[in-house]
């Protein structure tokens, strides 16, 4: 067996080299941010739109979002105020679960209304195929989603969309009562350089 210290200097060399390039052939590391930023100036900004597809499953098989914390009231709560969940939900192409993979939806979503259904949602949009490869975008906002459309603010990005603003629009396709998993559409309107 390997020495802990020989397993970390062969994963730093594995980091080191893997780590050269990011989506888009953009180069990763400070010095190749920070020449990025120099260039920025002669840039020209970028409307990027998405379309696609966030699986959110519960319960049943391939779980991908947990129940993480809830509150002393959140089962009395018709609006389960208080319960946080953690998500690692699929983005696809089309609504069908066996759509082709584009990506995953990565981070903690919570109810925070004790009047409405809402949910405020802290996401990465992380793309996994295609020329967005590598690129992430955050999502940071309110979701009531009992309403057919909800905008939901991008505030920034990684990779191909560096310092990224836009919107996220998402209507739910389809939701199941007994299981509550769901399957929601995304549009997505981006800036970006």
């Amino acid at each position: 067996m390997a020495k802990p210290c020989v397993i970390f200097m062969l994963c730093s060399l594995v980091i080191i080299s893997t780590s050269t390039a990011a989506a888009g052939g953009l180069k990763e590391g400070p010095e190749a941010v920070e020449e990025w930023f120099e260039k920025l100036p002669y840039a020209k900004e970028k409307l990027t739109k998405l379309h696609f597809y966030f699986h959110d499953t519960v319960s049943g098989k391939n779980i991908t979002s947990y129940t993480v914390a809830q509150s002393n009231i959140t089962f009395k709560s018709p609006t389960s105020f208080g319960l946080v969940s953690v998500a690692d939900d699929l983005l696809s192409v089309g609504p069908e679960p066996d759509s082709k993979i584009m990506g995953r939806a990565q981070g903690i979503y919570g109810s925070d209304s004790l009047e409405e259904l809402k949910l405020l949602m802290i996401l990465n949009l992380a793309f996994t195929d295609g020329k967005y490869n590598g690129s992430t975008l955050s999502v940071l906002g309110h979701n009531p989603i009992l309403h057919k459309y909800r905008e939901m603010p991008i505030v920034g990005g990684s990779g191909v969309f560096r310092l990224a603003r836009g919107i996220a629009t998402a209507q739910t396709v389809w939701y199941n009562l007994t299981t509550n998993n769901a399957v929601v559409e995304y549009t997505v309107m981006v800036l970006h350089y």
